[in-house]
């Protein structure tokens, strides 16, 4: 039996997604699994670097379909049985998924478990939170840039949510909450997923115990207005679902901000 599906969404991100297959192929994972790329309609040459790896499953579609589509897409088509979402802009230490997947195992009552995110120079990335909301969210942002997240991130932690950059699920509670929710084509979906999780009694776990690298904020710098209008749709559909009386606000804010 496969005991982690390794799902990874990519649009145009050929050298990050090398990056990140060569570190899966070097030992990163001794469990059984298997290895999913979604392909958004990518026109920089990925595919034929995903060729490389014969064990690597692909799936193609003709354009970008977003995040969570696109990772539903792999999720619905895999075999394991558990799931683990994975940026491809990440870099995997040789026996961190192992881990990773046993920490989730001597869990049960954990549906979710999401790994200590480090950038490129070994600090340390707010990689979990609260719910968000218009107090959250202001929090987040000033926890993020402050010293304190060394030190946050270095203890297990029971969050609303841990980011989709490298999140371990359970296929049963995946599969129980519909998987992501589609309208979210970029950001949030990790906290939505994760909400729609815990409502059905089930954590989320933050692990200090297991490192990922993560050359974050690549996206953004290779489309920075595509980027940033997709996180204000996605923020203006989280509020909608989550706070809605909040919306009129959110835009207003946003279109402040935009000015």
């Amino acid at each position: 039996m496969i005991g982690v599906s390794i799902v990874i969404v990519n649009y145009n991100g050929q050298a990050d997604l090398e990056r990140c297959l060569e570190s899966l192929h070097a030992g990163a994972v001794r469990t059984a699994h298997e290895i999913i790329v979604v392909d958004n309609g990518s026109s920089d040459g990925s595919l034929a670097t995903v060729a490389r790896w014969a064990d690597v499953r692909v799936i193609e579609n003709r354009a970008n379909l977003g995040f969570a589509r696109a990772s539903n897409a792999g999720m619905r088509a895999s075999r394991g049985k558990t799931l683990l979402l994975l940026n491809n802009d990440t870099i995997v230490p040789p026996g961190a998924i192992d881990r990773l997947l046993a920490v989730l195992e001597a869990r049960p009552e954990v549906a979710v478990a999401g790994p200590r995110l480090v950038d490129a120079s070994g600090r340390a990335e707010l990689s979990f939170g609260r719910m968000i909301g218009p107090l959250a969210e202001f929090r987040q942002k000033r926890l993020q840039q402050s010293p304190v997240v060394e030190e946050l991130t270095r203890r297990e932690q029971s969050p609303d949510w841990v980011s989709g950059a490298c999140l371990l699920v359970r296929r049963a509670d995946a599969e129980a909450v519909g998987l992501l929710d589609e309208r979210f084509f970029m950001y949030t979906e990790d906290v939505d997923f994760c909400a729609s999780i815990r409502a059905r009694g089930r954590k989320i776990l933050f692990t200090p115990d297991v490192e990922i690298v993560h050359l974050r904020g690549r996206s953004a710098a290779a489309a920075p207005k595509a980027t940033a209008d997709a996180y204000r749709r996605s923020r203006i559909a989280f509020y909608q679902k989550h706070h809605p009386a909040w919306v009129p606000v959110l835009k207003l804010y946003l279109n402040l901000r935009r000015q």
